[in-house]
């Protein structure tokens, strides 16, 4: 199902979701691979498509994977938070987004579908701070996040399954080839309640811009 957006809509609300996922729909893996088809066509550095793809449904594995995710997500909740002038946008939402990532914490195992993308070899070995490595894949997993919200689905952005050792231990649950691959984090995959996301709230462009210098 396309939902008939616009690529202005689709970039504008394309939210990160996770309570309003549903965990009780199956998701079709033909959509999943439609979705995957969308993504490949994001650039990639030298066009060396170093991607792959894992996608996990087996019961056992997802609830490993959360359990892995929240050993670190339960350090990270502790951790200061950022603190914010008032007014600034950021901290009306600043509890909200906690309780919404301590839900999907909890919840993680419950997405029908997760997927881990990869990329071949490791980061900072070009000497560009990484830049480099993950931009060769960021773009097609932000195009795989868009074409979900087009047909009804929904995803977040993770990465705290990868610290203190989390990376290796999925990569050992999974068969990830941990020498050679990277993971760029956990994603939950499934149709969300509803479709009507709207604009978030952010800074204003004219504060965030340089002309020509800093």
């Amino acid at each position: 199902m396309h939902l008939g957006l616009s690529a202005d809509e689709v970039l504008t609300t394309t939210r990160a979701v996770r309570k309003r996922l549903d965990f009780e729909r199956e998701v079709e893996r033909e959509v999943v691979m439609e979705c995957l088809d969308v993504a490949l066509q994001a650039p990639t550095g030298s066009n060396r498509q170093g991607w792959q793809w894992v996608f996990v449904t087996d019961p056992d594995k997802k609830q490993a994977l959360q359990e892995i995710y929240a050993a670190n997500f339960n350090a990270y909740r502790n951790m200061p938070r950022p603190t914010y002038e008032d007014g600034d946008v950021r901290a009306e939402r600043a509890d909200k987004v906690v309780d919404s990532a301590q839900y999907l914490a909890d919840n993680f195992h419950l997405a029908p579908i997760l997927l881990i993308p990869c990329l071949e070899g490791k980061p900072d070995l070009d000497g560009s701070n990484g830049a480099g490595f993950w931009g060769s894949l960021l773009p097609a997993v932000w195009s795989f996040m868009l074409a979900l919200r087009e047909r009804g689905l929904g995803s977040a952005w993770t990465t705290l399954h990868l610290p203190n050792g989390g990376d290796a231990k999925a990569a050992e649950l999974l068969g990830i080839p941990h020498d050679r691959y990277s993971q760029a984090g956990l994603f939950p995959i499934a149709y969300t309640q509803g479709v009507d996301f709207k604009l978030a709230k952010r800074l204003p462009a004219e504060d965030l811009a340089h002309w020509d210098a800093w």
